[in-house]
């Protein structure tokens, strides 16, 4: 770990991270003394590098804008180093985009993570993770409609309808929840919309059998453009309010984090996984988790994929209700 005094020389080094030939950056600053000058010169070398940069922080925020991931102990620092040695690609990518999105339009911000998730569908590690996964198809091919939607005078209920496949954003959802959504954008008469999910879980995210489908990346960024529903629930974030239960996996949590209001019974936990599988959240997690609990806790999700129970993420602002 790199201590705040030799900091300040390894700043005339352009491209740390190429010459030390690591998967991220470590920098002690609990005992930062910058000077206003010396903050600013740091703070934008750190941002320049292109891995993560784990931080241990005094008081002084000053610093708290140019790390990536925040440790409170040496250890943690060398527990929070170790998962991102085990995905240096996905971990870089990660922090790559979450430095930009919370700058950007939402819109601008979800294509930012498209392309950083089609990049990561062409690597390694996202290879190797799909080479030892179980394709066979569980669930939703018996539910003709994965999402149901009904109206009663202005107000608009939407249920995630495949509970056999745990409710997973696979295509035939996510294609049923764009409709839906794109129906509310579309209809101003439409003043509220409530978001649930049938049986134990609201969504354990992803499916994972129609990963890895698509081998043009370029096309599947495409079709995430076209066809993603995220774009179409940002823009009407405050009409919508989201009851969540059980798992909330990756895409559980992701789209629901755009909405104005959320609720959560006791039971919901909360996880994401992408970085673990070699990708990035990529259904608009790097967009509205950041803008909910700040990126610093969003790259820690992701890096770690911790799972986050109901009541911290309440105390985090994940969540804005825990229902009864």
């Amino acid at each position: 770990m790199i201590n705040a005094s030799l900091l300040k020389n390894l700043i005339w080094e352009p491209n740390w991270a190429d010459s030390a030939g690591k998967a991220c950056l470590s920098v002690d600053l609990s005992e930062a003394n910058y000077s206003s000058e010396e903050v600013q010169a740091i703070s934008q070398w750190l941002r320049r590098q292109p891995v993560p940069v784990i931080g241990l922080l005094n008081n002084d925020k000053r610093m708290l804008d140019a790390v990536d991931l925040i440790a409170e102990t040496d250890s943690e620092v060398g527990r929070l180093a170790s998962f991102i040695d085990q995905h240096p690609q996905a971990s870089a990518v990660l922090v790559q985009v979450t430095r930009v999105t919370m700058s950007l339009p939402v819109i601008a911000a979800l294509t930012v993570e498209s392309l950083g998730y089609a990049t990561l569908q062409g690597g390694e590690e996202f290879s190797r993770w799909l080479s030892g996964q179980n394709k066979t198809k569980v669930g939703d091919s018996d539910i003709s409609a994965p999402v149901l939607m009904e109206r009663t005078g202005s107000e608009l209920r939407i249920l995630l309808n495949s509970p056999s496949n745990r409710n997973a954003l696979s295509v035939s959802m996510r294609d049923g929840l764009s409709e839906a959504f794109s129906l509310v954008a579309m209809d101003d008469s439409i003043e509220r919309v409530v978001v649930s999910g049938a049986g134990p879980c609201f969504s354990a995210g992803g499916d994972l059998t129609e990963f890895g489908v698509s081998k043009d990346v370029a096309e599947a960024h495409r079709i995430r453009q076209l066809k993603m529903p995220a774009q179409y629930l940002a823009e009407h974030a405050g009409r919508y309010s989201f009851n969540l239960h059980g798992a909330c996996i990756g895409a559980g949590i992701e789209l629901p984090a755009f909405s104005g209001h959320i609720s959560a019974s006791r039971d919901a936990f909360f996880r994401l996984p992408e970085v673990a599988m070699g990708l990035i959240p990529g259904a608009g997690g790097c967009v509205s988790i950041p803008r909910r609990i700040g990126r610093h806790r969003t790259n820690y999700l992701a890096v770690t994929g911790m799972e986050l129970s109901a009541e911290k993420a309440l105390s985090w602002g994940l969540i804005d209700e825990l229902a009864d």
